[in-house]
């Protein structure tokens, strides 16, 4: 199993800032990938970036150049720089690993983010 904590979050005015923290543990055996997504009310979740172990980063067209996914491998952790915010970015931030042969998604809670304008 799979245990993701996620941190940081909150409340901002647009163009602030805000970091996003996920600690993960339990078995990372064949860590494909680590990555954030996020869903805004009555919409799909959606990718924001993601980070694999073996290829380059990827953000979502809207995030380019505003925020920044960085991983560090020796504390299995995380995490999402997000700058210049804007109203649009408001939702539900989640946490993401993928593992094994089976490529397995395992989530984190979740962490409200809400930017206001």
């Amino acid at each position: 199993q799979v245990q993701l904590v996620e941190s940081g979050g909150g409340l901002v005015q647009a163009g602030g800032s805000l970091r996003l923290s996920c600690a993960a543990s339990g078995s990372l055996f064949m860590l494909k990938s680590m990555g954030w997504y996020r869903q805004a009310p009555g919409k799909q979740r959606e990718l924001v970036a993601f980070d694999p172990v073996a290829g380059s980063t990827n953000y979502a067209d809207s995030v380019k150049g505003r925020f920044t996914i960085s991983r560090d491998n020796t504390k299995n952790t995380v995490s999402l720089q997000m700058n210049n915010l804007k109203p649009e970015d408001t939702g539900v931030y989640y946490c993401n690993v993928v593992i094994g042969r089976t490529w397995t998604n395992y989530w984190g809670q979740g962490t409200q983010v809400t930017v206001s304008s």
